[in-house]
């Protein structure tokens, strides 16, 4: 492969690592702000919505640390 033609593995990792991390820092943020809610105004719907959030969020995290259904 010639130098400066084609990404490589590590290039395109670290592409991916910075665009989790910005994810991540958006999220927390978020979260940070209540996920938009005021506590007045949360509802079921509100519940819902931030339980799918952590569904989804918890199977990443038992993929990347072989937890739940991903273990070892």
């Amino acid at each position: 492969m010639e130098k400066g033609t084609k990404s490589t593995a590590l290039d395109v990792f670290i592409a991916k690592k910075l665009e989790i991390d910005g994810m991540l820092q958006r999220l927390q943020t978020l979260s940070d702000e209540h996920f938009n809610t005021h506590p007045d105004d949360i509802d079921w719907g509100d519940v819902g919505t931030l339980s799918h959030y952590g569904d989804r969020l918890r199977e990443i995290c038992d993929s990347a640390f072989h937890e739940g259904e991903y273990a070892r």
